[in-house]
């Protein structure tokens, strides 16, 4: 299995389509032991012909095993890598519904934002996240300060 330090130096090659086929993968395989091309162009929004095409990309860099007419499932570089996603994910999640934003705003912007971000910073994020977790006191103040300064 690749280790942290590469993963992160993989990611820097990785598209945010990339990232959303793993994901929705991931999701499908997690869900039913299997993927389908339909399936995921259905949860994309994208053709079928769309998905094929970055499936095969996908297999060619080893992150999932595809035979054509099939389902497929992730390799277990792939795994590492849509857990690494969903991690991510997962901490942008939590850590602006620790601010209290409303759920709609909080998938709209994981999503708008969760491709771009440089390692050193999710870190911070995910900190972040578990220092609010041990110290709701904490959060809770900079709740109140947030509530009085954020009309300025």
């Amino acid at each position: 299995m690749p280790t942290a330090a590469k993963l992160r130096a993989r990611a820097a090659r990785r598209s945010e389509s990339t990232e959303d086929h793993l994901e929705r993968i991931h999701d499908l395989v997690e869900a039913k032991g299997y993927a389908r091309v339909t399936d995921i162009a259905e949860a994309l929004g994208l053709t079928r012909s769309t998905v094929s095409n970055m499936v095969r990309r996908l297999a060619a860099r080893g992150f999932v095993n595809y035979e054509r007419y099939r389902g497929f499932t992730l390799t277990a570089e792939g795994r590492a890598v849509a857990r690494h996603i969903k991690e991510r994910h997962h901490t942008l999640t939590e850590l602006l519904g620790q601010l209290g934003l409303e759920a709609d705003t909080i998938a709209a912007d994981v999503e708008d934002i969760e491709h771009h971000l440089n390692p050193a910073t999710l870190a911070a994020f995910a900190s972040l996240v578990d220092f609010w977790r041990a110290r709701p006191e904490q959060l809770r103040e900079f709740l109140k300060f947030h509530r009085r300064t954020q009309h300025r």
